[in-house]
């Protein structure tokens, strides 16, 4: 599994807005949803949230294994859903970002059930769950750690899984054991979350996560603090 990891950090982004002159409407769900209901799988490998059409199109890259991704679950990512992605003027789609060679596990397990409505409330949890995984990989030892290095790269996923706790917590959320063991053992769905890092680093410069897209533009925000002004400035007011 050739991976473009190691380039990339958690945070380092300065603010660089998209502004617009006026607020724009806010647009209607379907009828009895709300568009935070409406997930889909996208054609570049990511999950969006809410309005296809939304004017505003928001991307996030995110690794599953990075604290400001996950501090910015806890902080911003509630807002945003139920303010602005519910408001039809923004969508939100996640595209993963694998920053080591431990987020391959845990987004293979995250995707893994093939259905694009869970991928981004499991992302979620995984954050809040994230603390839990440090504990487990630092209660295992820089030894063992280092050890997995000597595993054939196509069994390392599954070793990593196990180090990591990843197999309970994702089985415990409808993944069983076996079908996740086929997950991690797919080495084409790995190779394709490494072209999708590339790609991300090619088209966007993303070179930290979180990284915010809006409108095809890198905002170089890494923080709700920062994000929520972008929107704001770019007429979700």
């Amino acid at each position: 599994m050739p991976l473009a990891l190691g380039l990339g950090a958690c945070g380092k982004k300065t603010d660089a807005p998209v502004v617009a002159d006026t607020a724009l409407a806010k647009v209607a769900p379907p009828a009895g949803k709300q568009w935070s209901d409406v997930i889909t799988a996208t054609p570049d490998g990511g999950y969006r949230m809410g309005n296809p059409d939304a004017p505003l199109k928001l991307i996030e890259y995110g690794a599953l294994t990075c604290s400001h991704c996950a501090a910015f679950s806890t902080e911003g990512f509630p807002t945003l859903r139920d303010d602005y992605v519910n408001s039809g003027r923004v969508s939100y789609e996640l595209r993963f970002f694998l920053l080591n060679q431990f987020d391959v596990p845990a987004v293979l397990l995250a995707t893994c059930n093939n259905a694009p409505d869970t991928v981004i409330p499991m992302a979620e949890q995984f954050w809040a769950w994230q603390p839990t995984m440090f504990n487990n990989l630092k209660a295992a030892g820089d030894d063992a750690q280092k050890a997995l290095q000597a595993i054939p790269a196509s069994q390392r996923p599954a070793a990593i899984a196990r180090m990591a706790g990843m197999n309970d917590f994702f089985a415990q959320r409808g993944i069983a054991t076996p079908q996740g063991a086929q997950c991690l053992s797919d080495a084409g769905r790995a190779s394709n979350l490494a072209a999708q890092t590339q790609k991300a680093q090619n088209d966007f410069n993303v070179t930290g996560t979180p990284a915010f897209i809006l409108n095809g533009r890198n905002l170089e925000v890494a923080a709700w603090e920062g994000l929520e002004p972008a929107l704001k400035k770019a007429g979700a007011r």
